[in-house]
């Protein structure tokens, strides 16, 4: 193979708080001269998804549910790009693939790292946005979706608060739920997205947690005959406030505590005595739970809500892999208004 430029983003210092482009991260110009053996494959990428759970990856902690990122390698999450060579007969060059690559303009796959979906053949004549696979039609979507099938027990009628509700999940999550006959809460970190929940996605309330007032004083006059469930995608203060709003047998769908991963030390919630004295149900999950199981009813079901109009995809892209690990980091500081996504390359 002739030698091909290629860039990476290269992880170089784990932070203590929150990462920092040039510092913790780093682009790269390397040379691919890749020598592929049986079967591997070769990637052009063409979007990545910035997501939360990459923060942990960091920290340099063995055993996790997922790897950790190990200093002096590129960056990997999930992504999405098209396969120029191939020496797996599961994998034809031309192929569309989604799944885990390399934060790279070309990603070399070994069959040992290689959890990549094979798109059909028509997504790239599709109505569908290919973004929209980082997101909606992504993880993303999957977890909002799954989670609240099997842990929400969502009732019509019932309220259900969303922390984070502008972010990546946050922002399906109360949509679906809103469908099902929900009223629909959410909090976010400006009036500007407070503004988007109430006028474009239809929530039923929505607060500024940055404000001033405390979280739960917004939370309480925003239902002030309680919470059934609450969706948690930042743990600290809006778990503790939910604890108090929440009804007898409330429960608690975890999907996320951002407000922890760039913390040295984890806020300290100090109303945990509730969960039993109101016998709330707290239950966590990860999207690989109900990855396989809920893939197919879920891309056909959110698919039809996205071009129906049922529910929208609200996305940020970022222009260029260059940009990648400065979009990463403001996305942690909640400065995207729904999914965080990285363009690298047109298909």
């Amino acid at each position: 193979m002739v030698n091909t430029k290629n860039k990476s983003i290269i992880f170089v210092k784990r932070p203590e708080d929150y990462p920092v482009a040039g510092e913790h991260f780093v682009l790269q110009h390397t040379q691919l001269a890749p020598h592929l053996e049986d079967g591997d494959i070769l990637t052009r990428n063409l979007y990545l998804s910035l997501d939360p759970y990459l923060r942990g990856r960091m920290d340099g902690i063995e055993g996790a549910y997922v790897p950790c990122f190990y200093l002096g390698k590129p960056i990997n999450g999930y992504g999405m790009g098209e396969v120029i060579q191939s020496k797996n007969p599961r994998f034809p060059v031309g192929s569309l693939v989604f799944g885990v690559i390399t934060w790279e303009h070309f990603s070399l796959i070994p069959p040992a790292f290689n959890n990549l979906i094979i798109l059909p053949a028509a997504v790239r004549n599709s109505k569908v946005p290919l973004s929209w696979y980082m997101g909606a039609l992504g993880m993303t979507g999957l977890t909002a979706y799954g989670s609240l099938k099997l842990y929400g027990n969502l009732k019509p009628g019932e309220t259900i608060f969303v922390s984070a509700a502008m972010g990546a999940v946050g922002h399906l999550v109360g949509q679906m739920a809103k469908r099902q006959g929900l009223r629909v809460i959410g909090s976010a970190g400006s009036d500007e997205k407070v503004k988007i929940l109430l006028e474009e996605l239809k929530f039923d309330a929505a607060f500024n947690y940055k404000s001033g007032k405390p979280i739960v004083e917004s939370l309480r006059e925003a239902c002030p005959e309680g919470l059934d469930i609450y969706y948690d995608n930042v743990g600290g203060e809006h778990l503790e406030a939910a604890l108090e709003v929440l009804k007898r047998h409330g429960r608690v769908v975890v999907s996320g505590m951002i407000d922890d991963y760039n913390r040295p030390v984890p806020y300290h919630i100090k109303n945990l005595v509730l969960i039993f004295q109101k016998r709330i149900k707290i239950e966590g999950f990860l999207c690989l739970d109900f990855e396989k199981e809920l893939w197919p009813s879920f891309t056909e079901d959110v698919t039809k809500w996205l071009l129906d109009g049922d529910i929208i995809c609200k996305e940020e892209i970022t222009e260029g892999l260059e940009n990648a690990h400065e979009a990463f980091a403001a996305n942690l500081k909640g400065k995207n208004l729904g999914k965080g996504v990285v363009k690298i390359a047109d298909l």
